[in-house]
């Protein structure tokens, strides 16, 4: 199982961008599939996450300006970041498992597995 993150870059503040996750080997149509990030020096925080193709959650501290999103027929789930601020900067990871308990989904961990990151900087 591969997962390739993308769509990250150097935005200003109150812009937009939307990170892509696409899997091989894996259907995220039966899967949980959460984004986290992790800014220097931080943990990872729980972003927001979809289970098997339904709706999607996000995290309060995000609620109202990211929503998440999957394409069954690309295999890819999306995460759509609008209002952009100097805090959202971080590295964004997509992690999936098809055997996640999903109220355990706020730990990176507990997902078997991980994409390799994509960097988002917001400037003031």
């Amino acid at each position: 199982v591969q997962l390739q993150a993308s769509g990250g870059g150097q935005v200003q503040a109150g812009g937009s961008l939307r990170l892509s996750c696409a899997a091989t080997g894996l259907a995220f149509r039966g899967a949980g599939v959460g984004w986290f990030r992790q800014a220097p020096g931080k943990e990872y925080e729980f972003v927001a996450g979809i289970h098997r193709g339904g709706v999607g959650t996000v995290a309060n501290a995000v609620k109202g300006r990211f929503t998440i999103s999957g394409d069954n027929a690309k295999n890819t789930v999306y995460l759509q970041m609008n209002s952009l601020e100097p805090e959202d900067t971080a590295v964004y990871y997509c992690a999936a498992d098809s055997r996640i308990i999903w109220s355990s989904r706020f730990k990176i961990s507990n997902y078997a597995y991980k994409g390799q990151g994509t960097q988002v900087t917001v400037s003031s």
